[in-house]
């Protein structure tokens, strides 16, 4: 990705934690609900859940082999490999402009990973994910003129107690 990502119109949120599930023998993670049901996705959706799906399959990967208790930056540094790894086009620290009246600020504010310049991932490592934590992924989607984020706490034992899912 080129330059900063830039600004776009409105939020809706969607938190999800559960719904059909993919069993394994160390920790289960749970898709997360789909404000659209399948008989009425449109292809974008298809392929922004499909994608999400991807990812999320990635950091499962990488909870599995790191487990809970190291440093934000360490898991930006592993799930970017595992995304790209897994065939995946991920960029880390990407730039998001803000615009105020005329005003262009470049370089203030970081998404964690974007991948395939459609999905923002933001993640902490933090004993709870806390409502600020969300409202940053949303301003980072309205800035950057995404549509779906995952937030990914990797600081806990199971990474779908760990997980929202966003749409704007």
């Amino acid at each position: 990705m080129t330059g900063p990502l830039r600004e776009a119109p409105t939020i809706k949120q969607e938190h999800g934690e559960h719904g059909e599930g993919t069993e394994n023998t160390e920790e289960v993670i749970e898709r997360p609900s789909v404000a659209v049901e399948s008989e009425g996705r449109s292809n974008m959706q298809r392929v922004e859940f499909d994608l999400t799906e991807r990812i999320l399959s990635s950091s499962l990967d990488v909870h599995r082999e790191l487990g809970p208790g190291l440093l934000e930056s360490t898991y930006r540094a592993c799930l970017l490999h595992q995304l790209r790894l897994d065939g995946l086009k991920a960029e880390s620290e990407v730039p998001i402009r803000l615009d105020y009246k005329g005003l262009a600020i470049d370089c203030v504010h970081r998404a964690d990973l974007v991948v395939e310049a459609r999905v923002v991932v933001e993640l902490k490592a933090v004993e709870h994910l806390l409502p600020v934590h969300e409202a940053q992924l949303l301003t980072y989607l309205k800035l950057s003129g995404l549509r779906v984020g995952l937030l990914l706490n990797f600081n806990v034992r199971r990474l779908q107690d760990g997980l929202r899912r966003l749409i704007r």
